[in-house]
């Protein structure tokens, strides 16, 4: 009997999650995409993105509300010698389900793109998951869109679409 009580408890405890799924807090973390950006004719490139985010969420039960500032650098070719797009940052409120140890969540915010061309202010909307290792870690990925209109006054419209894996300490 007591074999198998202690079968059980260790059993137990080897199948407790990661996470007690309380996503409440700070976390600071970096990432590594791809991102492609589309203007008109021509005015096209894509490779790859690293940057840091910062953030802070509030688990409400089945719901987690949260904010996060994120900077990505990038050297984008935008094609027939008409610049560099050079970084993106962002200003986002996140809004997601809280599965546990995974989250899944839609971002909406703002958006500055800097390039060889100019600066410009947009609109950033996405979606995402996080998945939580352990208390302090978590993986993440997110697919982004930024939208950029009349481009810094030129009346040219463009977007970014940025695919990214994250790496997030919780704290």
């Amino acid at each position: 009997m007591k074999t198998i009580l202690a079968a059980m408890t260790a059993l137990t405890l080897v199948a407790a999650p990661a996470m007690a799924g309380d996503w409440t807090g700070g976390y600071v973390g970096a990432g590594v995409g791809w991102a492609d950006i589309d203007g008109p004719g021509t005015l096209n490139g894509d490779d790859s993105t690293y940057g840091l985010h910062l953030g802070y969420d509030y688990d409400f039960g089945d719901w987690v509300v949260g904010g996060e500032l994120a900077y990505d650098w990038a050297n984008i070719d935008l094609g027939t010698g008409a610049g560099t797009a050079d970084n993106l940052g962002s200003l986002k409120m996140k809004a997601g389900y809280d599965f546990g140890d995974a989250l899944g969540y839609v971002v909406l915010g703002g958006s500055r793109a800097y390039t060889s061309l100019g600066d410009d202010t947009g609109l950033v909307y996405g979606v995402g998951v996080a998945y939580a290792i352990n208390d302090q870690w978590t993986l993440s990925g997110e697919v982004l869109r930024h939208d950029f209109n009349n481009f810094n006054g030129t009346g040219v419209d463009a977007d970014a679409d940025v695919i990214q894996v994250r790496a997030s300490f919780r704290f």
